[in-house]
């Protein structure tokens, strides 16, 4: 902690008293200054060409072309049409608010229809903001699309840094994420072998030769839009970091669960904004011809910090992981400028109790400690998680089932949540209208998860992630070095191959009282490899006992999946070579959480109904069949499955 403070007192503190903002324009570009740190940007483009700190002339990678360094851009398409990718270059500039405690500059492209296929319909305004005494800056912009415009499908926007690679080279997302990083020289010319997708490389010659052997791949660092608040890089000569906070997660799609990219080889920073990571092309927003549109992104913070030599730089991910939380609980800012961000006096509350009702496990409502609650457009129960056009507002209920979403934009929403240890989605029916300055008190808000009958049995911990079942250790040969014996050892590359290896003869078979789902039941159902480019869709096998049958009645499966990619699953009991399943989902799922190295994508839950005529009193079998097998990363992850009993009598 000592070091700690040594390090505070090392960190430009005293030009915070004395020196007010200024901004200096010049032909080409204008530059912010406080005294702490000079950022220049482009002009009337708003590139951020440059970034003076500490000592350092310029933190971004001054080798790239100066539109390459730190920019905001976009994936869009028209509707139907090709991908175009587009680093928004702004076509006017001008001065918002310009006095000693603060600057905010502006950054405008406008659209009109000469401009119809080559650039985006939308107008914006990219906004960034310094202040007094800060050791950073924010930046923000405005999307607009006016109703006389032509649709289009935006599939990705967000914030990019390129930092300097002889400077940056230490990584840190996470207390038990962060590393000495390849240089992006070993992704390619012949240091690195490209694997089964270009994200993903094989290092045999890199620069720093600890690396050999490992792979790298960007979405191994990708994170829970609830988790990624702060990541960046550390220079150790002199120490400086460079950090990107996100103190809000409000302008995000997809709600807490989302994944998204974070900091990776380059040295790259993102702020992710909007993307179909770990969701599919149904996360993309279409906008229609004759649909306004109007949404404002950000404003995130670049927080920059330094230590005295000698000081260990660790220190520095320690004192932006403080610095996040004083942004988070500044949240909304009162400093932007555009009517189009409400501060909080401009927002509203609404508060509550979230309790679970289910008889089969007690006669009173239980409280749904933990429970994840959140204000999102109207749709139907569990939408928020595809919803990518405009705001959400989540929050955790406490031990006793209260929850408080704080500083709500005015609009109209529906009360969602999901409760880990129960299945199912709950949602308010009642339209929620938040104005300015609103309180609204929803009382006891009691979800009843599915449920039919009695649990017979079940497999896994229904909480959205297929982290607790059994994820295998990597081929030796293709390992990230980070997440050996790491909770989150599923990032590691090429784990799908590993059931072909674990299960050569045939599928799995997991026996009901005898198996262990943390042993016995591989994180992901994936294709069975039978030659190059060559794999066998996979049945796996449920065995349990029945010591009475009821034929009258009708059983429940229960079968919620974290994930599913380009795949079918096909439910069979005790017949596996039925022509016709039980149940089939028909082809669902783009997630691609197989590859993409993460644990969960889209949530869905199925309900099965079995006739009691179909089991036998004895052991009984449930085929679970996935025949999908083009690519080895169709498949799916289970979060939980259960089998009930018919109802009982109350």
């Amino acid at each position: 902690m000592q070091d700690m403070l040594n390090m505070n007192q090392d960190t430009n503190c005293a030009p915070m008293l004395t020196q007010g903002v200024r901004l200096h324009i010049q032909d080409r570009y204008v530059v912010m200054d406080n005294g702490i740190v000079q950022v220049s940007l482009s002009k009337p483009g708003g590139i951020v060409t440059g970034i003076r700190y500490n000592g350092i002339d310029n933190l971004l990678e001054v080798r790239n072309k100066e539109t390459n360094r730190g920019y905001w851009d976009l994936h869009w398409n028209e509707i139907g049409g090709k991908g175009i990718f587009d680093v928004i270059q702004g076509t006017s500039y001008r001065v918002i608010v310009e006095n000693e405690e603060q600057v905010e500059i502006s950054f405008t492209r406008t659209w009109n229809h000469s401009l119809e296929g080559k650039y985006i319909p939308l107008n914006i305004d990219k906004r960034f903001i310094m202040l007094r005494g800060s050791s950073g800056f924010y930046s923000y912009a405005i999307y607009e699309h006016f109703r006389e415009w032509p649709g289009f499908e935006l599939g990705e926007t967000r914030i990019t840094f390129k930092l300097r690679k002889d400077k940056f080279q230490y990584m840190a997302v996470a207390d038990n994420r962060q590393r000495y990083m390849p240089f992006p020289d070993d992704r390619s010319n012949g240091r690195g072998i490209p694997l089964a997708y270009p994200e993903a490389v094989l290092l045999v010659n890199p620069l720093d030769q600890r690396l050999t052997g490992e792979v790298d791949d960007k979405y191994q660092y990708s994170c829970e839009n609830k988790d990624l608040r702060v990541h960046g890089w550390i220079c150790f000569d002199p120490p400086v970091g460079f950090w990107q906070i996100t103190p809000s997660d409000e302008f995000r799609s997809g709600g807490p669960l989302k994944q998204n990219l974070s900091s990776h080889v380059g040295p790259t920073t993102l702020a992710m904004f909007l993307s179909s990571h770990y969701a599919g092309k149904y996360m993309v927003p279409q906008f229609e011809a004759g649909e306004p549109w109007k949404k404002v992104f950000g404003p995130i913070f670049m927080y920059f910090n330094s230590a005295a030599y000698g000081n260990d730089p660790l220190f520095l991910w320690e004192d932006a992981k403080i610095k996040m939380m004083v942004e988070v609980q500044s949240w909304p800012y009162s400093f932007p400028a555009s009517e189009d961000f409400p501060k909080s006096e401009q927002r509203g509350n609404a508060n509550g109790r979230i309790l679970i009702q289910d008889r089969y496990i007690s006669n009173d409502c239980v409280i749904a400690s933990g429970a994840y609650v959140g204000l999102a457009p109207p749709g139907d129960a569990g939408s928020w998680q595809m919803e990518s056009k405009n705001y959400q507002f989540w929050t955790q209920a406490n031990e006793n089932g209260f929850f408080s979403i704080r500083n709500i934009r005015p609009g109209d929403y529906n009360l969602y949540a999901w409760v880990p240890g129960f299945i199912g989605d709950y949602r308010h029916e009642a339209v929620i209208t938040i104005i300015s300055g609103c309180n609204i008190e929803m009382g006891d808000v009691i979800y009843e998860p599915p449920r039919d009958g009695p649990t017979l049995w079940e497999i896994g911990i229904p909480d959205r992630s297929a982290a607790e079942f059994y994820v295998p250790d990597p081929d030796p040969k293709y390992i990230n070095r980070l997440f050996v014996n790491h909770t989150d050892r599923f990032r590691q590359y090429g784990l799908w191959e590993r059931y072909t290896e674990l299960y050569p003869e045939g599928d799995l078979v997991y026996k009901i009282g005898v198996s262990d789902y943390r042993k016995d039941w591989f994180f992901a159902q994936v294709v069975r490899k039978i030659g190059d480019n060559a794999y066998q869709g996979t049945t796996w096998k449920i065995k349990f006992e029945l010591d009475n049958v009821d034929r009258n009645g009708i059983y429940k499966l229960r079968v919620a999946l974290a994930s599913a990619t380009l795949a079918e699953l096909q439910v069979r009991v005790n017949d596996p070579n039925s022509n016709r399943p039980l149940f089939t989902t028909g082809l669902i799922g783009r997630d691609n959480a197989i590859a993409r190295l993460g644990i969960h994508g889209i949530y869905k839950l199925y309900n099965v109904d079995i006739p009691g005529t179909r089991f036998v009193k004895g052991e009984n079998t449930i085929f679970l069949k996935q025949p999908r097998c083009n690519s080895p990363f169709q498949g799916f992850m289970y979060d939980y499955i259960r089998l009930e009993g018919p109802p009982t009598p109350c």
